[in-house]
């Protein structure tokens, strides 16, 4: 089993193995290239987006600056917006349904490490150093209609239904259902949506 193959089933894995590297760097030019073309060089970000994500439909539009992990991990909808300064770290998969409005500063995780120092860094190299942290991954899931405020951060494992409104600044740390106004640290809903 790969590394990449290992990330993406939840498995500990080595985020320092080559494979994933080559990607992670390739993810950053591309992000890094979108936010230099002119503004309105919408064909020229539209080829940048179907190098960089991993599949989006009609109507999407991301404002940069945008931070990726590998971007390939990225599935949009129909009628996406993704504000300015967002960041997906998408080390496994991050799948926002159809008219999903992303607010500013939005912050989208899938990756997190064991808690224990010793399980997260192993045992020193012989220089004295440490490999790169063991990391593991599990798949964030955004509904149809929603709209997440700026400055949310949605933490790994969670899925938000259809037709959910999710406060500025909340912590995402569990499922949220369908339906709902949500919001605060932690994340949970006030209100019935409908």
């Amino acid at each position: 089993m790969t590394e990449r193959e290992k990330m993406l089933a939840g498995l500990l894995y080595n985020c320092g193995d080559g494979e994933l590297l080559a990607r992670w760097h390739q993810a950053k030019d591309l992000t890094q290239a979108y936010a230099q073309l002119p503004s309105q060089d919408l064909e020229g970000k539209r080829k940048i987006l179907e190098e960089l994500l991993g599949g989006f439909e009609k109507g999407l539009w991301i404002t940069p600056p945008f931070y990726v992990d590998y971007g390939e991990n990225i599935y949009f909808g129909d009628n996406c917006e993704v504000n300015g300064n967002c960041t997906f770290q998408d080390d496994n998969v991050i799948r926002i349904g159809r008219n999903a409005l992303i607010g500013p500063n939005v912050q989208i995780y899938t990756a997190f490490h064991p808690t224990q120092a010793a399980q997260r860094f192993g045992p020193p190299l012989p220089d004295g150093s440490f490999a790169f942290c063991r990391t593991q991954s599990a798949p964030v899931t955004v509904g149809d209609n929603v709209w997440i405020g700026g400055g949310a951060i949605l933490l790994p494992g969670v899925t938000i239904g259809d037709d959910v409104v999710i406060g500025a600044g909340s912590v995402v740390t569990r499922d949220i259902p369908s339906h709902t106004v949500a919001y605060g640290n932690p994340c949970r809903p006030a209100r019935d949506n409908r």
